[in-house]
């Protein structure tokens, strides 16, 4: 496995604050700018049914006027489904999705809903997308993602990180090496290997240093450190610590 670790950072919630005012300003499509200005590989948009942050013409706008790759989450519906297909971004990311939640809660449950995810990612990959299943790093959810015919599964670093802060540094230590060993084991079944959610530059080095990991996405912290540092910086400070711990 060669070549370096790209990072995609996550836009949405510079829409939240805008959404917060009702507002044109900050506008998400700018700081995607900056962000791959700054050294971003890709930028990821999740646009919710409730389009509580991200709305249908950011996605239009970020389509047409970036210049490195688009990572569109959404949920399986056929509204998401058929916005994809208009707009045929480079990667589609399948995630969970309830009204209710603050974020995205855990992973999509594959295995228990193989056949309709398998009719549902076909089309997408048909159009030149390539599809990603976000999913909690567990061997049954992994083998389903592959029989299903995702390129890439993106596993959810969320309870890692959560126990991190939380102090509970043996279960925070045991969900790691969960995430290695997933890590690696999906990445022996063929499929390419991305993790995220709630990465932090204290907590992003033991998985930047995983070998199989191809691309960490990282959004709400980003959002949060540029408030003091500048967007610039705050990605750049992060892609110095995955590049260090890569190396």
């Amino acid at each position: 496995m060669s070549g370096k670790l790209r990072l995609g950072v996550n836009i949405d919630h510079v829409a939240t604050v805008r959404n917060a005012r009702g507002s044109a300003y900050p506008d998400p499509v700018r700081a995607a700018k900056l962000a791959e200005a700054a050294g971003a590989d890709g930028i990821t948009a999740h646009l919710r049914e409730d389009r509580r942050h991200i709305g249908d013409g950011d996605i239009e706008r970020l389509a047409a006027e970036l210049t490195v790759p688009l990572n569109f989450e959404m949920a399986a519906t056929d509204e998401m489904q058929a916005i994809a297909l208009r707009h045929k971004p480079h990667a589609v990311c399948i995630v969970p999705e309830k009204r209710e939640e603050r974020t995205t809660e855990g992973g999509l449950e594959v295995a228990k809903d193989e056949n309709r995810l398998a009719h549902f990612i076909a089309p997408l990959a048909d159009a030149g997308c390539r599809v990603s299943i976000f999913i909690a790093a567990d061997r049954a959810q992994i083998e389903a993602a592959h029989r299903i015919g995702a390129a890439v599964v993106e596993l959810h670093t969320g309870a890692y990180c959560d126990f991190h802060y939380e102090g509970k540094f043996s279960e925070r230590d045991a969900e790691l090496e969960r995430l290695r060993d997933m890590a690696a084991f999906a990445h022996s079944l063929g499929l390419e290997v991305h993790a995220g959610h709630g990465l932090t530059y204290e907590t992003v080095g033991p998985v930047a240093a995983f070998p199989e990991v191809r691309e960490l996405n990282i959004g709400h912290f980003l959002i949060g450190e540029a408030i003091f540092l500048g967007l610039e910086a705050s990605i750049a400070e992060m892609r110095r610590l995955m590049d260090e711990a890569r190396a």
